[in-house]
């Protein structure tokens, strides 16, 4: 056979297998407005920098008239491109071919990406869209699954794992997303569960949608399993790529940098948008704009423990990690979900060379019989462990109050951050004011004529003594009082002073986190 025509065999043989489980399966698919899979591939990475391996793979199973059947790629699109210009490894799971369900041979193929990725050192994007494990597999899909979870963990730390949840994702194939940095989902396109509502009649004779039980707002909003929310696949896509600009593509490597750019005027003048009474709210998402460059803030798991802020933004063109009390929300107290959010994000910005910036003001952890058992002495130490554990550049900002086991929590000097400074107005103390004074001036009050106007006296008086910064910069826990017009300056250069940070710790295989 000549060569043009074998070339012409090629051609029709890789259209062939392009066409996934064919155009009717193709027009289900964009009728439940969800693109394909390789379009979704398209659509993420730069124009024509895709190249697809893999392609004429096909599944190996026998039993149950498999051998009669033929799956395309067996249901998975993998290969390589460039995002921002920079390589990226991917898979795309198509739901076209047998529901995208994972077989022996799809597992292989997207752990051959995943073993590229860790080599080359590059970024890896998984896009979820599957029935689960193929159950005509048995246990080759079980041990498919099993292999990708290793190498989630193995390539944890090192590179850039990002998954994006475009369908169902159900049973065992939740645990990738789950050992992956970020997550993204989409409304009502995103589901993930464990065991769906039909176990779960079952089992429990209980009634709920798929979208109530694991759609994109339940884990955005509720379980905290998903990082990104978006309202279309495009804007999804437009989230990833936008992440990417602010990350480094490994954990050898410095996020890109940046031409630097002041804040935008509007958030100008910092001092104004934090009130001076440290019972007012106000967004701290605002203060965080006042710092970065171009006033451009990426916030990482917005709609979920909303008292605490993390994300991404620049300080003279360098990537920083944010970790922030919310004060318009619980007024900024740390509790068992924030802990976690804050923990995991310092562990994250630690692994890949990012300064973390903490911005306080709270009054310290959340007190109830709920956050008791739910175990907030663990969850709370977490970002005890995070904090103590991290040896990049670690950068404190007290603006108004830190009280209590919150103060030490939130970045402290005596969890080795570099710099910490305090705003004038920071009220630093064992509790606040108010409670101090009840409990240390009790027998005063009661014994007055006035007991109003005693305890009125005594909480100025702890307030002069105890509850502001001087005091703790008296001790060198605080390195300077600073005025908040200052901040970014004062920011800038501590960053800049940090870039050849290097500490040793102790010998060891690894620490035991509160897990």
């Amino acid at each position: 056979m000549p060569l043009k025509q074998k070339i012409q065999e090629l051609k029709k043989k890789r259209e062939e297998v392009q066409m996934g489980g064919g155009e009717k399966a193709i027009e289900k698919q964009q009728s439940m407005g969800k693109l394909t899979a390789r379009e979704r591939i398209l659509t993420l990475v730069d124009d024509e920098s895709f190249h697809e391996y893999d392609l004429f793979v096909e599944h190996e199973a026998r039993d149950f008239n498999m051998d009669k059947k033929t799956l395309h790629g067996d249901g998975v699109v993998v290969g390589t491109g460039t995002v921002n210009d920079e390589p990226v490894g991917i898979f795309a799971q198509d739901f076209t071919v047998a529901g995208g369900s994972l077989g022996l041979m799809h597992a292989r193929k997207i752990t051959k990406i995943m073993d590229h990725a860790l080599k080359m050192r590059m970024p890896l994007i998984g896009i979820n869209d599957s029935g689960g494990a193929r159950i005509q597999e048995g246990v080759n899909s079980l041990a498919g699954y099993g292999e990708i979870f290793f190498r989630n963990t193995l390539s944890s730390g090192v590179i850039p794992q990002i998954s994006v949840i475009l369908g169902p994702c159900a049973g065992g194939a939740v645990y990738s997303p789950a050992l992956t940095d970020f997550v993204f989902v989409v409304d009502k396109i995103s589901k993930m569960f464990i065991t769906g509502p039909e176990v779960i009649k079952t089992v429990l004779g209980e009634e709920i949608s798929m979208e109530d039980l694991g759609g994109a707002k339940v884990h955005s909003e509720i379980t905290g399993n998903a990082h990104f929310y978006a309202e279309s696949e495009k804007e999804c896509f437009e989230q990833i790529e936008k992440l990417l600009s602010f990350i480094p593509w490994n954990n050898t490597q410095k996020a890109p940098i940046r031409e630097p750019k002041p804040p935008k005027p509007e958030f100008k003048n910092i001092e104004k948008i934090v009130p001076g009474d440290p019972r007012q709210p106000y967004d701290i998402r605002n203060v965080v704009r006042a710092i970065v460059d171009d006033s451009d803030f990426l916030e990482v798991q917005e709609l979920w423990a909303q008292n605490m802020v993390i994300g991404f933004g620049r300080i003279s063109g360098e990537t920083c990690g944010f970790v922030c009390n919310q004060p318009r929300v619980l007024a900024g107290v740390l509790d068992v979900d924030s802990s976690d959010k804050a923990a995991r994000f310092i562990r994250y910005c630690d692994a890949f060379n990012i300064p973390i910036i903490t911005l306080v003001d709270l009054p310290g952890y959340l007190p109830g019989i709920d956050q008791e058992h739910a175990g907030v002495i663990r969850h709370g130490a977490k970002i005890l462990y995070a904090y103590s554990e991290a040896t990049v550049a670690k950068l404190t900002v007290i603006l108004r109050k830190a009280y209590g086991g919150g103060y030490i929590a939130m970045g402290s000097r005596h969890l080795r951050s570099d710099f910490v400074f305090a705003w004038p107005g920071a009220e630093i103390a064992v509790m606040g004011p108010e409670g101090a004074a009840n409990i240390i001036f009790r027998k005063e009050i009661m014994g007055a004529e006035d007991p109003d106007e005693m305890r009125k006296e005594k909480v100025k008086e702890y307030k002069e003594k105890f509850a502001n910064p001087y005091v703790a910069a008296a001790k060198g826990y605080v390195d300077t009082v600073i005025e908040p017009e200052e901040t970014r300056k004062l920011l800038i250069h501590a960053i800049d002073v940090a870039k050849n940070k290097a500490v040793s710790g102790p010998r060891k295989k690894h620490g035991i986190p509160p897990f």
